[in-house]
């Protein structure tokens, strides 16, 4: 079967991740060529790889059959249809773009070039988060009824962030909301199969950051009357909260999920709670290549690489993502309004 040529555009941390991803773990492909950013040409050089000086140069390749764009959201649907009209298979990191329209019109630009779009959701490729949607999936927890997640930040790690990262600020992006909520919302719809139908929430910023909402707060009705609270903030003090980055709660009728990412999965059922899985554990900022830290990734990147040799649709397409962003959009919506939300948008 053919080897799938693999351009990533972007040269920060993810594009870092990816790259190692590409050259390292996935059969299938291989790294080609490098660009966008100012670390493009020693990230190509570290992989022995060629740096394109523009991305018209990458899309322009032959050897190049699929690009990776891990950039700022505001950028992903030019970029989208760029890739497309040249011919690429897209795999967008999350958000998948900041607004449902701009979602619609890349999946309409890779369907008229009959490319595949896929979408970043690491949540779905974690051994721990793979772990509890067996349990939901078993019959262990019975019918979901209610869930409740936290994506928590202390306020100096915004500051640091939206130092590092000018773009957060854009208004016309998703900024740190959508960059943390679109995982949330993702997995909440993974973890019930079901859409959301309506939402309440409320959107404000405490702090003087300038950009789109830091804390957020709402409400979610899932298809089957499951309800669902989502809280999403960058403005805690210090110490913040222990076991908050990624957390999870599921209650179901017979059992519940209570879910940290990085740190446990435990059930509680009958008159006692078990902890069932212990993730691995490395160092997010030393350790990038972590094999450990990569593990989603590489489910990711593999996943996107099979679909496009096996000529089927990607499992986590330009849908997906649409949904997850559709989910974050009514949250902002509903704030500005103070009006709940009916989906679909």
């Amino acid at each position: 079967m053919q080897t799938i040529g693999v351009g990533i555009i972007g040269s920060g941390f993810m594009g870092l991740t990816y790259s190692e991803v590409a050259a390292r773990h996935v059969q299938g492909c291989r790294l080609v060529a490098i660009a966008g950013g100012r670390r493009a040409g020693q990230l190509a050089a570290d992989y022995s790889v060629s740096a394109e000086g523009t991305v018209e140069s990458l899309l322009s390749r032959d050897d190049v059959h699929a690009v990776v764009l891990a950039t700022p959201d505001i950028d992903r649907l030019s970029l989208t249809q760029m890739a497309a009209a040249a011919g690429k298979h897209v795999l967008a990191e999350k958000p998948m773009a900041p607004t449902v329209a701009e979602c619609d019109a890349m999946i309409a630009a890779c369907e008229a070039a009959n490319v595949n779009l896929s979408v970043v959701k690491t949540e779905r490729f974690r051994k721990i988060t793979r772990k509890a949607k067996e349990l939901i999936d078993d019959g262990t927890v019975g019918p979901i009824q209610m869930l409740r997640t936290v994506s928590a930040f202390p306020l100096p790690l915004s500051r640091q962030l939206f130092d590092e990262r000018a773009w957060m600020s854009d208004p016309k992006g998703g900024g740190l909301f959508m960059g943390m909520a679109s995982h949330n919302t993702d997995f909440l719809r993974w973890l019930t199969g079901r859409n959301a139908v309506k939402v309440f929430a409320q959107a404000t910023t405490y702090s003087d950051i300038v950009g789109p909402p830091l804390s957020v707060m709402a409400q979610i009705v899932f298809e089957d009357n499951i309800m669902a609270q989502m809280w999403i903030t960058g403005e805690l003090p210090n110490p913040s909260l222990p076991s908050s980055e990624v957390r999870f709660q599921v209650f179901g009728r017979d059992a519940m999920l209570d879910l940290e990412n990085f740190e446990f999965l435990d059930v509680g059922k009958g008159d006692k709670w078990e902890r069932v899985y212990t993730p691995e554990r490395f160092d997010y900022l030393k350790e990038p290549k972590s094999p450990i830290r990569l593990f989603p990734h590489i489910g990711v990147i593999q996943e996107f690489i099979d679909s496009i040799r096996e000529q089927r649709p990607p499992k986590v397409g330009g849908a997906e993502g649409r949904a997850a962003v559709e989910l974050c959009e009514a949250c902002l919506i509903s704030a500005r309004t103070g009006q709940a939300v009916t989906l679909p948008l």
